[in-house]
């Protein structure tokens, strides 16, 4: 349970961070405000889609939370064998941070007018992301190959439940991602729009979270969290 309550605690925090980042922290009675019917009066403060974005993470957020407060439970159960995490799963980590940089850094130059390394910075994501997915299936035939199948124990269940739960939301946002490459190359002499770094900053931000859900699940899967409970409680007895 108390696992439980830290992720929601790291998810909130996100949130909070976010919407602070966006603004939503000012106080609104010390604007100056604008005359009705004048150009932009009626134009919201955060775009429609990021407000969309911010709802679908919190369902995605409380989804995962779930299955961490579940994993933690059936984990103290007798026939619960914890299985081992593939050395390739270490590389799949650094490659989704490596590609969470690539949309960041193409999100920069979007904002700087600078549309070929924008392109390059959403090439470099797609393909990484590409290799990460490739990559967590060749972790999984790895484990099947070990003999670590999903019905053998509650603990590889969880490990592929979670894993493949994680890839699913990777493989989506991959979909978006290429849009939003295709976006870019409408012809040579295209220049960055907002349209564009929209696009850009959505997957930015829904790959941030896919990281950081990422690491709180590998920490999970991996033991840490367990480690982390038992110092945690040894600091406040």
């Amino acid at each position: 349970m108390s696992t439980i309550v830290l992720f929601l605690l790291g998810i909130l925090s996100a949130a909070g961070w976010w919407l602070w980042r966006q603004g939503l922290a000012s106080k609104p009675w010390l604007h100056v405000g604008v005359l009705a019917g004048a150009p932009g009066a009626n134009a919201p403060a955060i775009p429609t889609a990021k407000i969309g974005l911010g709802v679908f993470l919190a369902v995605a957020g409380c989804l995962f939370a779930l299955f961490v407060s579940a994993y933690s439970m059936r984990m103290q159960m007798v026939d619960w064998w914890p299985m081992p995490v593939p050395g390739i799963v270490w590389l799949n980590t650094g490659i989704l941070v490596l590609s969470s940089v690539a949309l960041t850094w193409a999100k920069a130059s979007c904002r700087h007018g600078d549309v070929d390394r924008t392109r390059t910075g959403l090439l470099a994501a797609f393909l990484l992301t590409l290799a990460f997915i490739a990559g967590q299936v060749a972790a999984w035939r790895q484990l099947g190959a070990a003999g670590y199948t999903l019905a053998s124990n509650p603990a590889n269940s969880f490990f592929y439940l979670i894993t493949g739960a994680h890839g699913l939301h990777v493989l989506g946002g991959l979909v978006a991602l290429g849009r939003t490459a295709e976006a870019a190359w409408p012809r040579p002499s295209a220049r960055a729009s907002p349209d564009l770094l929209l696009r850009i900053d959505l997957c930015g931000i829904y790959w941030h979270f896919l990281l950081a859900v990422w690491l709180i699940l590998l920490a999970l899967l991996a033991g840490w969290a367990g480690e982390f409970m038992i110092i945690c409680r040894q600091l406040l007895t």
